[in-house]
């Protein structure tokens, strides 16, 4: 069974003097804002940052529960709960659904401010899987890096400032973003000590990332075409998901890790850290496809942790918006390792 330890609380550190990444990493790609949506979003930005943590809560509730209420992909999330827990009641699916559209809000609520994004006593909520958390530290210890996967769970962005301050240098695996909001999400995660790594040449990337010591951290719960996915279980049902994490692992023969920021606290404002691993490949010849099935692994802890609290992921995705397709399969997989 799990345990739930508390971390002691470390100094919390100065963000000048944080992890400063290679310089390459730190490169922000993407389409910026205009000129006038810049400066009313900068507006935005300083009253959020304004605000009392309880003002920003209230806020992402009522904006959560406005977007549900106006049905704003809300048949989407309805009908991925009825196809993943079809054993719960529709008022159950709903109040999750209700729940996801708020968990929504407030990572953007929370993300967005510049500066100390963390509460004091953030370090207070503790860590589930003590001993995966430990492991983790160990490997870290030693120079290389870790594999760290993650999901739209919880708030995924504060997790990673959480996890730098906890001495895990991280660079985070992301693609070209367009507009003022990504491109302040972007901003934050440079600024809390993140390199960012892009899908041209990920592989490479990550394979250096991890001998310089840092630890590659990975979303490994969005939909892709076939044509770039490898086709695991999750909740049931094939969901299309790169293959990128396996075959990393494969290339740098370091363990992964899942980790998830679950919320806790009066009104979910505060964070605690979930972990599980080293989740490790199969041996030589336990399968015909080692990097599907390793990313089968891994994808089967993101759904245990989503089972416990499926209020916090991101259902107004659609995850299985894909099916295999026999022409494609394994191409994914060779044009990974093929490019690097």
């Amino acid at each position: 069974m799990s345990q739930i330890a508390p971390v002691p609380s470390p100094e919390i550190p100065n963000p000048a003097k944080r992890q400063v990444p290679s310089e390459h990493l730190r490169r922000i790609v993407g389409t910026p804002p205009g000129r006038v949506v810049d400066l009313l979003t900068r507006i935005v930005w300083a009253f959020l940052t304004w605000l009392s943590p309880e003002s920003r809560d209230a806020l992402a509730r009522f904006v959560g529960n406005l977007a549900y209420t106006l049905g704003i992909r809300r048949r989407v999330a309805l009908e991925n709960l009825a196809m993943a827990m079809p054993e719960k009641s529709e008022a159950e699916r709903r109040e999750i659904a209700r729940g996801a559209y708020i968990n929504m809000a407030r990572v953007v609520v929370e993300s967005l401010p510049s500066g100390d994004r963390l509460p004091k006593d953030w370090a207070e909520q503790g860590v589930e899987g003590v001993e995966a958390w430990e492991a983790l530290r160990a490997h870290v210890a030693t120079g290389k890096g870790a594999l760290m996967v993650t999901a739209h769970f919880g708030n995924w962005e504060l997790l990673g400032d959480m996890l730098i301050r906890w001495g895990i240098p991280l660079d985070a695996l992301v693609r070209p973003l367009k507009g003022a909001l990504n491109t302040r999400i972007a901003v934050n995660r440079v600024g809390c000590g993140a390199g960012l790594i892009y899908p041209k040449g990920a592989i490479q990337e990550i394979t250096a990332a991890v001998n310089r010591g840092e630890s590659p951290y990975m979303l490994l719960d969005q939909a892709l075409p076939a044509k770039a996915a490898v086709f695991v279980p999750f909740f049931g049902k094939l969901a299309s998901t790169t293959p990128a994490m396996a075959v990393a692992a494969k290339r740098t023969g370091v363990p992964v890790f899942v980790v998830m920021g679950v919320r806790n606290g009066r009104g979910g404002a505060r964070l605690r850290l979930e972990v599980e691993g080293p989740i490790l490949p199969p041996e030589p010849g336990e399968c015909e496809d080692p990097i599907t099935e390793h990313t089968a692994r891994v994808t089967a802890a993101l759904e245990r942790c989503i089972r416990k609290y499926p209020d916090q992921w991101m259902w107004l995705h659609r995850r299985w918006k894909y099916q295999p397709d026999p022409t494609v399969a394994g191409k994914a997989v060779a044009a990974l390792e093929a490019k690097g």
